[in-house]
């Protein structure tokens, strides 16, 4: 999964999809993980940093990272 280049991206968690107009915000932890998915690093990888680095429930993230992916998809900011 990758963000779309035309989306604007804030470290604070604020995008823009200047193809709608539509702007979004999200907490720290959707902006990491924004920010890596800019990096194109995968859903697992992301999983393995954000649950060890916040000691966080594995099952519990990866299906709210899978929810988060779903709406990122929605509102056209993966590609």
């Amino acid at each position: 999964m990758r963000v779309r280049k035309n989306i604007a991206t804030s470290e604070e968690g604020f995008l823009f999809n200047p193809t709608t107009g539509d702007s979004f915000s999200t907490n720290a932890i959707g902006a990491e993980i924004i920010l890596m998915l800019k990096k194109d690093i995968s859903l697992r990888e992301i999983a393995d940093y954000i649950c060890e680095k916040y000691d966080v429930d594995r099952s519990l993230f990866e299906r709210d990272l899978d929810d988060f992916s779903v709406q990122l998809k929605e509102f056209s900011i993966l590609e």
